[in-house]
């Protein structure tokens, strides 16, 4: 094996062997703490879950960082640093990963974290029965064995997973994957209690039963109202932790979000649609905006249930060249979010935004040129097009939705109809193909363009839309090999901008009302991945 010194900045692709430099709530100099270490903050929906093999969603996904913990975590600018593991090793081919795990690490029940534990998640996680919807994410990982196991062709203990020992793991891939261990801070890569699994069932994350190994423990939870964690005295590092306790309060409607924040009821809260330079102005130590790693977009249903309309490249190239994304960015949410005419961001690491023809038009050029290619489909006056496009509950998601669908009626005459499900609601029906035009957001899940090109490849378990390209999918694959993938990342994008599958709206900044003394906030982590044991409250 070869050995590695140099911290792993998430944006490079080298192995790396990670020791100390644990992140905890360090204390500013000039601060003291409030008397009250409570974080309160605003969700949107109710989560999908907080077992890790489940859980689907980013609100979700936050919650489970805190009550698990992984092989890897992120320091606030992205770095990977030890969580359970203290480190790893590889080959040179970078096929092989050797993660040595501490030695003090528990579970909340006092019984220590060991490697096994991690083999048994993950192969929970790639197991048909699990029923996982991250079981892609195995395959994306490239562990040795994990197709035939999704495929039900082999079991999942000949998944390339191996505890050498209590705190050896050992990581079998089958192709050179540079970047698998920004893989391991994925919350569907968190170790799970097998034996508190076998016990309850699907009720195991109940507050009651939970057993976890993160710095929180899960105390309770009223689903659509509000979730709470509080510290786990048998975290292994514990007495480096500040904040006590976590609340997420589900609350639907933006507005009356702020309104609690100013009522002094929110540490944090999303700021509505376009009210970001009022709120800046008036509160410039509180209204914060910052780029984030996801990604905008509307899909189209190009399964046999969408609309005929949408199989012509030219309908859907059309309704795409027709959306004035800098209206959208600079006067609909006007919280720097930046137009998108690729599905990668460019704050992605590595990446080198693509030349794609449309994006160097003009919005005039690009409305001349829908027009054309609807008249050429054949739809206009005498045969307009009508469609439903549906996005989840938001007033924010309402607002971009009817810009877009105005702009189709005044540059094209074409009718979209709104409709809005909730979350849950929402990703079933557009999980199973129950729509035409769906609002889709994606989120890297490590900071590499492939967490976001992967996601369009025709087995990708959310691809909603039933993309299908066989060069695509050619190109990622052969992208996993590659020292430098950007010339396939290119060739991927501009294949997009031909067939149009998706329509890219923006991507993301986070525009939050954020306490003017909550300290430590990641925002220089452009994955977001925060963690509440890093935080603190200081004293007015």
């Amino acid at each position: 094996m070869k050995r590695f010194t140099k911290t792993l900045a998430a944006g490079l692709l080298g192995a790396t062997m990670l020791s100390g430099g644990v992140i905890a709530a360090t204390v500013q100099d000039g601060d003291t703490l409030a008397a009250d270490q409570t974080f309160t903050y605003r969700v949107l929906d109710e989560h999908s879950s907080v077992d890790p093999q489940i859980v689907e969603d980013v609100s979700g996904s936050d919650i489970v960082r805190d009550l698990f913990e992984g092989l890897m975590n992120q320091d606030a600018d992205g770095n990977l640093i030890p969580g359970v593991a203290t480190g790893f090793t590889t080959n040179d081919e970078k096929n092989v990963y050797t993660f040595t795990l501490r030695e003090d690490a528990k579970w909340s029940d006092g019984t220590p974290v060991t490697a096994g534990d991690f083999v048994y998640a993950w192969r929970r996680l790639v197991d048909p029965a699990t029923a996982s919807p991250y079981s892609w994410f195995g395959e994306l990982m490239s562990i040795e064995g994990v197709s035939e196991i999704l495929a039900g062709d082999a079991p999942t203990d000949t998944l390339g997973v191996t505890a050498i020992d209590d705190h050896t793991l050992e990581v079998r891939l089958t192709n050179s994957l540079p970047y698998f261990p920004l893989m391991t801070t994925h919350s569907s890569t968190f170790p799970s209690p097998k034996w508190v699994i076998d016990e309850f069932g699907d009720s195991w994350t109940d507050p009651e039963h939970i057993v976890s190994n993160g710095a929180y423990v899960l105390t309770e939870h009223i689903p659509s109202e509000r979730s709470t964690r509080e510290r786990n005295p048998m975290y292994w590092n514990n007495d480096e932790t500040i904040i006590e306790k976590v609340v997420a309060l589900v609350i639907n409607d933006d507005n009356t979000a702020l309104t609690r924040y100013l009522a002094g009821e929110l540490d944090r809260t999303e700021i509505p649609s376009g009210q970001y330079p009022r709120l800046h102005e008036e509160y410039p130590d509180q209204a914060v905006s910052f780029p984030r790693l996801c990604s905008y977009y509307y899909t189209f249903n190009l399964s046999d249930s969408g609309p005929e309309a949408f199989k012509d490249v030219r309908v859907r190239q059309a309704l795409s060249y027709s959306i004035d994304r800098n209206i959208i960015t600079d006067r609909v949410l006007q919280g720097g979010q930046f137009p998108a005419y690729t599905f990668t961001p460019g704050a992605t690491a590595g990446f080198e935004v693509p030349d794609v023809p449309y994006a160097g038009m003009t919005q005039d050029e690009r409305n001349a040129a829908a027009v054309a290619m609807m008249e050429e489909a054949g739809y206009g006056a005498d045969n307009p097009l009508s469609f439903e496009m549906l996005y989840n509950t938001s007033e924010g998601h309402k607002k971009i939705a009817i810009a877009m669908s105005q702009m189709w009626k005044e540059n094209l005459g074409v009718t979209a109809t709104l409709a809005n499900e909730e979350w849950k609601t929402f990703l079933d029906t557009r999980g199973n193909q129950n729509f035409e035009l769906a609002r889709g957001a994606w989120c890297g899940d490590y900071n590499e363009a492939s967490t976001f090109l992967d996601l369009i490849t025709t087995n990708s378990g959310y691809n909603d839309g039933k993309f299908s390209n066989a060069r695509v999918d050619e190109l990622m694959e052969d992208a996993k090999t590659l020292t430098d993938a950007t010339a396939n990342y290119t060739e991927v994008e501009q294949i997009l901008a031909d067939e149009m599958p998706i329509i890219p709206i923006y991507h993301y900044t986070n525009v939050y009302m954020m306490n003017a003394n909550l300290r430590n906030w990641p925002i220089d982590n452009v994955e977001q991945n925060w963690y509440s044991r890093d935080l603190y409250i200081a004293a007015e």
